[in-house]
């Protein structure tokens, strides 16, 4: 590609998380960046001017553009995924702002499964806590590509550099050791606005980009032609009409990779051969299509082929009724050995059995503690499932979107639990599973 940054980044979008302990200054950053930026509309700021002036503050809490439940701004904590959208001129964005609080890993993990990119805030005076680290691994252990750590008050510290120094460095090499490789680490001060979307005249010593900046030239993304193809049916066409009387094709959308007309396609589960007979976009015929694009497929054979069907292209993910998977427990019924559940992949739902805890991640100290029966509601932790229909599972290490799945409740829809498929942190945390049980349910 000749494009230059700016034109790369002129029209893209940016997903990230941010995160932070209590009293970090979270929400005051996200609202530092939002007013900063020029992202908020003038009657949110008369609101939050309005409702900070009523307690007696002179200056306008930024913090409140994000807390919007009650409950966090009277008790001063992020509880609820937020989601904000802005942009400049260099880039969109859509920020997930997500809890710190241990209680709410749940909707941590919900709102950076998404993120291309986590901003971890802390405290200079306390540096790498617990809660940091915490974050740290939920954000590896979602494959997060890109993590900032925005060390957040260095107003308190004098915006001394080796107080920042000592933090990054600290942090830096956590991060590593989960397998975290692009990690970048800027001093900030929310309160103030140093660093966050100007530059600031405290910290001469710091030469890298400010927080917006860095968001605005971060690479999103990744090169659709190295990932293989990866296109779950979601629908059906067949519209048997005088104008198409032989019409089907396969509507859905691409999940990752490049589809190309005459490509050579696996039908899984069932293993079915084919080409690519034609690919159709809006209605209007193409030879190419890449995630994530809705498409309709056309293949040159007529073969047996049904929602929740995947059509891939490339090396196949191995289809199995085994899974093994790292999951985060979402809901507060308890996941227990011997539970009957539904997995939905994809556009694919299958009956499946709870066969085994392998065992619990202690969310303080990050180590697996074995011998769980269940998991409770934010608990994270190593679990084998066996399906009554086999699935086409990639790993969630090579493909965030098909490595992953929901466990749902059979007798409700209620979402219990978010999979993914393969080796936590890289295997880092892994211990092996006892032998599964072999007598079939199904």
């Amino acid at each position: 590609m000749t494009s230059t940054t700016e034109e790369l980044t002129a029209t893209s979008l940016l997903r990230f998380a941010t995160a932070g302990s209590v009293d970090d200054g979270k929400s005051t950053l996200v609202g530092r960046l939002l007013h900063d930026s020029k992202s908020v509309l003038a009657d949110q700021l008369e609101a939050v001017e309005h409702a900070s002036r009523k307690r007696g503050q002179e200056a306008p809490d930024l913090a409140l553009l994000t807390d919007g439940l009650r409950a966090e701004r009277e008790q001063g904590i992020t509880i609820d995924v937020a989601y904000r959208y802005f942009a400049t001129p260099r880039r969109r964005f859509i920020l997930a702002d997500t809890p710190g609080h241990v209680q709410y890993t749940r909707n941590m993990v919900t709102g950076a499964s998404t993120a291309e990119l986590a901003v971890v805030l802390v405290d200079a005076r306390n540096g790498v806590v617990e809660q940091t680290r915490r974050h740290a691994a939920v954000a590896a252990l979602l494959r997060v590509p890109h993590v900032v750590l925005a060390v957040n008050k260095m107003d308190l510290v004098d915006y001394a550099e080796p107080v920042f120094a000592a933090i990054a460095e600290e942090f830096t090499a956590y991060a590593a050791s989960l397998g975290v490789r692009d990690v970048v680490s800027v001093p900030i001060s929310a309160l103030a606005g140093d660093n966050v979307v100007e530059p600031s005249a405290n910290m001469d010593w710091y030469g890298g980009p400010t927080l917006l900046e860095h968001l605005e030239t971060v690479p999103v993304g990744s090169d659709p032609s190295l990932e293989p193809a990866r296109f779950p049916v979601q629908y059906v066409i067949r519209p048997q009409t005088a104008e198409l009387p032989d019409y089907r094709g396969y509507a859905g959308q691409l999940a990752s990779g490049v589809l190309r007309k005459g490509d050579a396609v696996t039908v899984l589960p069932s293993g079915h051969t084919t080409t690519v007979a034609g690919i159709d976009v809006l209605g209007t015929e193409t030879d190419i299509a890449w995630a994530p694009q809705s498409i309709t497929v056309r293949l040159a054979e007529d073969i047996d082929i049904s929602r929740g069907d995947l059509i891939a292209a490339g090396p196949a993910p191995v289809v199995t009724k085994d899974v093994e998977a790292t999951v985060c427990h979402l809901n507060e019924r308890q996941l227990r050995v011997g539970a009957k559940v539904l997995l939905k992949h994809t556009t694919r739902t299958v009956r499946a059995l709870v066969k085994e805890i392998s065992y619990r991640i202690d969310i303080d100290t990050l180590e697996p503690r074995s011998g769980a029966e269940e998991l409770n509601v934010n608990d994270i932790g190593r679990i084998v499932l066996r399906t009554a229909e086999p699935l086409a599972l990639d790993s969630y290490t090579d493909n965030r979107r098909t490595g992953s799945f929901l466990l749902i409740d059979p007798a409700d829809g209620t979402t219990l639990t978010a999979g993914m498929a393969g080796e936590a942190f890289g295997g880092a945390l892994a211990v092996p599973a006892s032998e599964a049980a072999e007598e079939d349910w199904v």
